[in-house]
């Protein structure tokens, strides 16, 4: 065969092979799909659960299901650099419930010269439990609904630790719906009013976020790339950051997740980066 007809056999082929490479790829999707909804009872939609505001445990849970997290950030202020440090236990006591233990940890470090009694001291934040109920799973339409409460225990800084012990109290309601679009694009609203009762003067603050994220789930995987947009109002102040993100899987039930953090109507925080290690212990099967 000669040189020319070798690059017609080539040109003749390539479509043949992209559409095989298409098929493949749309094949893999389908089988992991199928793998996550339809292998057990009830009826769960495939959803990417973003990074950083996270969710108690995943759409439409069924019984069994549990997972660790371990979370580590760093983020940039005017005055002292903040670290964040967190472990999670969540689980799944019944068909579409979630439970959720946080024990969140900030540390802080002065720069630009900033003296340590000018930054806030070193705390376990708080004890955060929680609990989601996934009130609508429709597969056809590849969308889950829940509502879920938030109740965090606020603690005294290490400095003055004990004095009291538990300083005040959030109450965080909140409302999700996520969809699929296709095989591989996701999105999800998760919003609700954090009022926030301060013991000692017994006085309350109420904030409202809005969270929204899309995810591009990458083919046969469940790795993803994404954006989530944390939005807050507070008063009348309006504070949003954008948080792009990526999720790769690095063993069958291990999976690490990469967040930064650019604040786009932030007065004091600059920028910030975000470490999620998910682990999903084996767990009996429905």
């Amino acid at each position: 065969m000669n040189f020319k007809n070798k690059w017609v056999l080539m040109l003749l082929l390539t479509p043949v092979t992209y559409a095989f490479a298409q098929d493949s790829d749309i094949t893999k999707d389908s089988l992991y799909i199928q793998e996550v909804e339809s292998s057990k009872e009830p009826v769960k939609v495939l959803h990417a659960e973003p990074l950083y505001i996270d969710l108690i445990r995943d759409l439409g849970a069924r019984k069994g299901e549990k997972e660790w997290n371990l979370g580590f950030g760093l983020t940039d202020n005017q005055t002292f650099d903040s670290y964040e440090a967190l472990i999670e236990y969540e689980w799944a006591p019944a068909d579409r419930l979630g439970l959720e233990v946080e024990l969140p940890f900030t540390f802080y470090s002065p720069i630009n010269g900033t003296p340590r009694t000018a930054i806030p001291s070193n705390q376990l934040n708080s004890i955060k439990i929680a609990a989601q109920w996934s009130f609508f799973v429709n597969e056809k339409m590849a969308t889950s609904m829940a509502i879920g409460y938030i109740n965090e225990f606020e603690l005294s800084s290490f400095r003055d630790f004990g004095k009291p012990l538990i300083t005040g109290n959030v109450y965080n309601p909140f409302l999700v719906v996520a969809k699929r679009w296709g095989n591989n694009f996701h999105s999800l609203i998760y919003t609700g009013p954090m009022i926030e009762q301060n013991f000692l003067t017994n006085s309350f603050h109420t904030t409202y976020d809005i969270n929204s994220n899309i995810h591009y789930m990458i083919p046969g995987t469940r790795n993803f790339i994404g954006i989530e947009f944390n939005k807050t109002l507070d008063e009348g102040d309006f504070d949003m950051t954008m948080r792009p993100q990526m999720r790769v899987g690095i063993a069958d039930n291990l999976l690490v997740g990469i967040v930064t953090g650019i604040p786009v109507a932030r007065e004091n925080e600059r920028f910030s980066t975000f470490l999620r290690l998910i682990w999903e212990p084996s767990h009996h099967k429905h």
